[in-house]
C-alpha cells in the first residue's frame, strides 16, 4: 500500500496544526500557528473546531494546546516527515527536502515510511522509469520541479511505492500501482527514479 487514504484539504490543515502545535509544545493563543498554517481564517477555525471535537487539541479561554492523544499524533506526523526529509537529502537541498516532507507526510502510508527507511540503506539512486527493462520496481525518487512532484505525488505515484510497468509506447509507459492504472508521458517517466525489488 503506497499512498494512504485519499487526504482531503481540511485534513492536511489539521495535521499541519497539529504539528505546530507539537513544536511549540506549550498553550498558545491561535495566532502564534499563523506562520506555519497559511490558509484561509474560515479554514483554520473549522479544522481547530473539528481536532476540538476529536478530542487533539483543548481551548483554555484564548488559549489552544494538544491533549495527550493530540500529541502522539503531532509525534507521528513529525516522525514521518523526518524520515522523508532525511531520505530526500541525499538527492537535494535542505530546503528542497523539507518543502517535499512537508508535501508528503499527509499522503504516505506507514508501509511507505517503512520503504523509505529501506530505501535509505540503498546505495543505488535508480533507473529512470523509461530506461527500466524490469516488469516491477520500487519508487526511489521522483526528480521534477515542485508542482509537477506536487501533482505526481497527488496522483499516488511516491517514492516508495511498488510499481508494476504494464506496457512501453513511443510516447509513454502504461504503470500500475496499488491497482490504479496511469499513463506517463516521457517527461515524468524520466524523472521517476526505480530500482528492482
Amino acid at each position: 500500500m503506497g499512498i494512504g487514504k485519499e487526504i482531503d484539504t481540511l485534513q492536511i490543515i489539521k495535521e499541519d496544526i497539529l504539528e505546530a502545535l507539537g513544536k511549540k509544545g506549550k498553550k498558545v493563543l491561535p495566532v502564534a500557528i499563523n506562520p506555519e498554517i497559511k490558509v484561509s481564517r474560515l479554514l483554520k477555525f473549522q479544522a481547530l473546531e473539528e481536532l476540538e471535537e476529536e478530542g487533539s487539541i483543548k481551548t483554555e479561554g484564548k488559549l489552544i494546546y494538544l491533549t495527550a492523544a493530540g500529541l502522539k499524533k503531532a509525534e507521528e506526523i513529525a516522525k514521518k516527515h523526518l524520515v522523508i526529509e532525511n531520505y530526500f537529502r541525499k538527492s537535494r537541498s535542505k530546503q528542497e527536502a523539507f518543502k517535499a516532507a512537508g508535501f508528503l507526510e499527509h499522503y504516505v502510508s506507514q508501509e511507505v515510511i517503512d520503504n523509505f527507511k529501506e530505501l535509505a540503506s540503498l546505495k543505488k539512486e535508480g533507473i529512470a522509469l523509461a530506461d527500466f527493462k524490469e516488469e516491477q520496481g520500487l519508487i526511489t525518487d521522483i526528480v521534477s520541479e515542485t508542482k509537477l512532484f506536487e501533482r505526481i505525488i497527488s496522483m499516488g505515484i511516491c517514492p516508495g511505492s511498488r510499481i508494476k510497468i504494464l506496457n512501453k509506447l513511443p510516447n509513454g509507459i502504461i504503470v500500475e500501482i496499488e491497482n490504479k492504472k496511469f499513463a506517463l508521458g516521457k517527461k515524468i517517466s524520466q524523472g521517476i527514479k526505480l530500482v528492482v525489488l
